[in-house]
């Protein structure tokens, strides 16, 4: 019995766990979920508008400083008070130029079967974005990242069919020299996944060039890629109540050409935020709309999306703390008034922890189903994200993954259907009171896919687990990775598309790519 148990493990587990139809991982089809359920509102209708006064008053009386002369100018033209580098805005503006911003809008990469429409009921996950460091179990210590590993992160990018949109760096490759370093990362991007792509707003060179990239990369003249969103950016405002120069000029670089901008403030309760949730909230959201109003003003109907990555810090420490509840809470609020708006919302799948281990997935469950709960369109970090934000993790994506999948099998319409095959009254007939389901018609018509299947959960007992190695959850996680890895194939791409972005690289490389400190 136990060498049987000991075979079938080495030959992939239990029907349900590492199937190998496809490589390392049968995969759940491409599709972005669509959240049939009906959003978790804590606040009632008081709340919402204590919530969306405390906001228009933040923008009236206090202000927000727009370290940007040129959005000064804008702002100042478009009629609101300047005090130095503070602009005051009105709530009729406010809300004025929001009626400006649609509420769906579709962004089409380089392989359009890979388009995702933000907005509405659907759900779009992304990969980690922007870690300094990296972590893996072969290495078993943090590192700065490398452009190998920002590489092979990119590869995981594109191998599951949960992660939706690839993201900014998705490690930090400190070994390229920053003023090319977007040049290099975009460059794989673009050639090892063909799913939607980030620019970071960093000044005019690194928007610029990204910019040009994605437009060589779909084939499209400068009409096509402006007539319709091809790429997205993220900028954070600099809690509390600023917005710094570079992030502005490139947001509004690309506000000008029709991509997707997302507006996220950085407020932590208790350091950047008021220590209340209300309050915390109600900050963010004068910090978003400012920013989105400006977008309005620039360009009316900018496919523009407001952020959330409202949190509390460790009161003991200052440390930032993700996946609580006060964390769920903030994101629940906000995506009621993003609906209060009209606006796409992006979450964000986070946690504090420091190694894939039981609090990493559980905190990051916490984020994610607070993304689910709260209406969420758009999901940064929802795989391999450590550490605040801190380590990428290779292990951390794959685990994330297995989440991200369950989430995608629970909306799935089948799991709903109340047709007489699936109310089942004449199986539970057949079956009586002395029987069992396993081999009636019913079942043997649907057992292979009734149920989700995991690719890394490991659902055998105890024996036959220890039998097989006892190998945790990060350990399975390490060693698909390398599976995914040697069986990983770049997506196809036209040679003549390839050699124009080798080419753009090398001048732009040759142009001393964008100006940096040292």
């Amino acid at each position: 019995m136990e060498q049987a148990v000991a075979q079938k493990k080495r030959a992939g587990g239990r029907a349900g766990n590492a199937r190998r139809s496809r490589g390392a991982i049968e995969l759940i089809p491409w599709a972005v979920p669509v959240n049939t359920d009906r959003p978790t509102e804590p606040l009632d209708e008081d709340g919402i508008a204590a919530i969306h006064d405390g906001a228009m008053r933040i923008l009236e009386e206090i202000g927000i400083a727009f370290l940007n002369p040129e959005a000064l100018a804008i702002l100042k033209q478009a009629g609101c008070k300047t005090e130095g580098e503070t602009v005051y805005m009105g709530r009729d503006f406010v809300m004025e130029m929001l009626g400006h911003a649609p509420s769906d809008f579709t962004l089409t990469p380089r392989n359009p079967d890979r388009a995702v429409t933000l907005g509405g009921r659907n759900l779009v996950f992304g990969a980690v974005a922007s870690p300094p460091n990296y972590w893996d179990m072969e290495l078993g210590r943090k590192v700065p990242g490398t452009r190998e590993m920002c590489a092979n992160l990119i590869r995981l990018t594109q191998y599951f069919n949960c992660i939706h949109i690839a993201g900014g760096y998705p490690v930090e490759p400190v070994d390229i020299h920053p003023s090319v370093r977007h040049l290099d990362v975009t460059f794989d991007k673009l050639t090892l996944c063909d799913k939607a792509v980030h620019a970071y707003s960093l000044g005019p060179e690194r928007v610029e060039d990204v910019m040009e990239m994605v437009r060589i990369s779909g084939g499209l003249s400068h009409e096509e890629f402006e007539a319709s969103p091809r790429m997205y950016t993220n900028i954070n405002s600099t809690s509390p109540l600023k917005h710094d120069h570079p992030m502005l000029d490139g947001y509004m670089r690309c506000t000008r050409r029709g991509q997707v901008t997302v507006v996220t403030p950085f407020t932590l309760a208790g350091a950047m935020a008021p220590v209340t949730m209300a309050g915390a909230v109600a900050q963010s959201l004068a910090e978003a709309l400012s920013a989105i109003a400006l977008a309005q003003y620039i360009r009316p109907g900018a496919p523009s999306m407001i952020g959330t990555f409202t949190s509390n810090v460790d009161m003991r420490t200052g440390a930032p703390a993700f996946g609580t509840p006060e964390y769920m809470r903030a994101t629940q609020m906000t995506g009621q008034m993003a609906r209060y708006y009209g606006l796409p919302m992006r979450s964000s799948g986070v946690c504090a922890a420091n190694v894939p281990d039981g609090q990493a997935m559980w905190e990051t469950s916490n984020s994610l189903w607070a993304a689910v709960q709260s209406g969420t369109n758009m999901v940064f970090h929802a795989a391999g994200w450590l550490e605040g934000g801190l380590i990428a993790s290779p292990e951390k994506f794959i685990m994330d993954c297995e989440v991200l999948q369950q989430i995608q099998r629970y909306f799935d319409p089948a799991l709903t259907a109340t047709t007489p095959e699936d109310i089942a009254v004449d199986a539970v007939k057949d079956v009586g009171a002395t029987g069992h389901f396993f081999g009636i018609q019913h079942t043997q018509e649907r057992y292979t896919t009734a149920f989700y299947k995991p690719f890394l959960s490991d659902w055998s007992n105890y024996e036959a687990w220890e039998v097989a190695g006892g190998t945790w959850t990060a350990e399975r996680a390490h060693r698909l990775y390398k599976e995914i890895l040697a069986e990983f194939q770049a997506p196809p791409m036209d040679p003549a598309i390839r050699e124009e972005l080798t080419d753009f690289v090398a001048r732009r490389k040759a142009e001393g790519g964008a100006p940096t400190d040292f």
